[in-house]
């Protein structure tokens, strides 16, 4: 799931004509300590691998400079590479270069922790931005950033990573694209032949990174980062696809955790490790998007869209109907208004401003409306990235797991599940169709586990959020002994540990701090409700 944040979210499309749910799921994992803890494909290898990896990084280090100008990463945030085998099985064999940035934590000598190490979710995401939390004086992360320097890094295939690509970026983003939502099997045909056709683009663009763009393998290139950085063990911080790559480095380097923090968590379950995981996704959103729409109708006196949910529910179907019969300025249709609206869903932060678009579209202003849905084809670098995402994100679902190739599969499982929850099921199901036709090597998740050395882990997550359900959170928990649960109650913004709660920020500080988890699993009242 894709868990960092676009800047604007409205270049989210799918060649496929599905929106690119901004927050799907998928993994990264480490190399195995004891290659045992694996999935037994090669393993053994690759774990030897990426102690071969790990120790040329360890002597190698970091050469930092000030960053590149166009990073817009300013100074004191420093810039470097990082090298890793592009196929840990050859670890003397094409090496690629991962970029990594630092900021130095902003107590005394002896304060200092080590680095804390960022992965913002995708899979796809950047965590270049990490650094700035200190540079912005973020208050949530200012006691953390006094033990640590904060780090960040591009995985592999993303930004400034050897980047993949899957398709003119151009063209990606170009709008509007047909209707998730078949209304016939000629919809669905068109649908099936752009998700073959963008699986055979990733092929042709980016074919020699493909078989390597695994879960496992972002987790061996994390623990590469480690020693390049001279840390003995990592900490970590991974949010949405994070927690998964977290997972998956825990499991393979269990006893090279020193703190590891997870939020938002990626259901671990090889059972889940991609299909279902998004098809449960579905679910979870049609739950999250009724909560919006329950607070829009709180809030009618400010945004006039009804005083109940079935009177918001009424004018979204209009809205989508007007979009699909003519595109709102030509460029926005129903896949454009799936990818702005479904922000609401993912983040309470969005709330207010997709409330504030749609009320002045139905005030008759629909110019807010194409500025925040549409494609800026003007904005050629934010195009790329939405790109390269888009692609990591595609590339890493289809390596890590196997997937049904039979249409009938996913016919059945979506229309099924489009009955009850219609905002997203098919947009979706349209991103990930190219995993069934995939040209790549497919593999078996790692069976995630505790192994010997692993600390107590810090799980939080929202009751109700919509890219990643609370089951993840739950499952990991199972999985890995002495982890802790934090749990936001009535809550289900995605990506917690962010948000200012006094109930959450305070234990995530002591547990970075002193490694100090609570006794048991604590719930936590809400953060505060968006306020119109």
């Amino acid at each position: 799931m894709r868990g960092s944040r676009p800047k604007k979210r409205v270049a989210a499309l799918g060649s496929a004509g599905a929106l690119v749910t901004a927050t799907l799921i998928a993994g990264a994992v480490a190399a195995p300590a004891n290659a045992s803890a694996g999935s037994g494909y090669g393993q053994d290898r690759e774990a030897r691998g990426a102690a071969i990896a790990a120790a040329r990084a360890a002597k190698a280090g970091i050469d930092w400079q000030d960053c590149p100008a166009d990073w817009n990463l300013a100074k004191p945030i420093r810039c470097g590479y990082v090298t890793v085998p592009l196929d840990y099985a050859k670890p003397y064999g094409k090496q690629i270069k991962l970029a990594v940035d630092r900021i130095g934590n902003t107590g005394s000598k002896a304060e200092r922790q080590g680095a804390l190490v960022y992965n913002p979710g995708g899979p796809g995401g950047s965590g270049l931005r990490f650094p700035t939390r200190v540079t912005n004086k973020n208050a949530v992360w200012a006691n953390a950033a006094k033990a640590y320097d904060f780090v960040g890094f591009d995985p592999r295939g993303v930004g400034k990573s050897a980047p993949i690509s899957c398709v003119d970026p151009q063209e990606f983003v170009n709008a509007p694209k047909a209707d998730p939502v078949p209304d016939s099997e000629a919809d669905k045909l068109a649908q099936r032949k752009l998700a073959r056709e963008y699986a055979e683009g990733c092929q042709e663009r980016s074919g020699a990174m493909l078989p390597h763009m695994t879960t496992p393998n972002a987790a061996r290139d994390l623990d590469v980062i480690r020693a390049a950085l001279g840390e003995k063990k990592l900490n970590f911080l991974g949010v949405s696809y994070g927690t998964y790559l977290g997972a998956v480095y825990g499991t393979l380097f269990p006893g090279h955790v020193r703190r590891m923090v997870v939020d938002s968590v990626v259901n671990p379950s090889r059972d889940k490790i991609w299909y279902q995981a998004n098809l449960d996704q579905d679910v979870a959103f049609e739950g999250r998007w009724k909560d919006w729409q329950d607070w829009v109708a709180k809030n009618d006196a400010t945004y006039h869209l009804g005083t109940t949910r079935a009177a918001v529910q009424a004018k979204w179907l209009q809205l989508r109907a007007t979009a699909k019969k003519n595109p709102i300025g030509g460029v926005v249709g129903p896949a454009e208004l799936i990818s702005f609206f479904q922000s609401a869903p993912y983040y309470d932060s969005a709330w207010a401003p997709t409330a504030s678009v749609f009320s002045k579209y139905v005030a008759g202003d629909t110019q807010a409306l194409v500025d925040a849905a549409a494609p800026d084809l003007s904005d050629t670098a934010g195009n790329a990235a939405s790109e390269n995402g888009n692609a990591v994100y595609t590339a890493v679902e289809c390596a890590d797991a196997k997937w049904p190739t039979s249409w009938r599969t996913w016919d059945r499982d979506n229309t099924r599940l489009h009955q009850d929850h219609p905002f997203m099921t098919w947009a979706n199901a349209w991103m990930n169709l190219p995993c069934a036709t995939w040209p790549a090597k497919q593999r078996t998740p790692v069976n995630v586990k505790t192994g010997k050395g692993l600390p107590g882990v810090l799980i939080v997550q929202s009751e109700r959020d919509a890219a990643t359900p609370y089951e993840g959170a739950v499952e990991l928990h199972k999985r890995f002994r002495g982890s802790r649960l934090i749990t936001e109650k009535d809550a289900g913004s995605h990506g917690v540990t962010g948000l200012v709660n006094p109930c959450i920020n305070p234990r995530v500080d002591s547990y970075l701090l002193t490694g100090e988890l609570d006794g048991a699993d604590v719930a936590c009242t809400p953060h505060a409700t968006p306020k119109p």
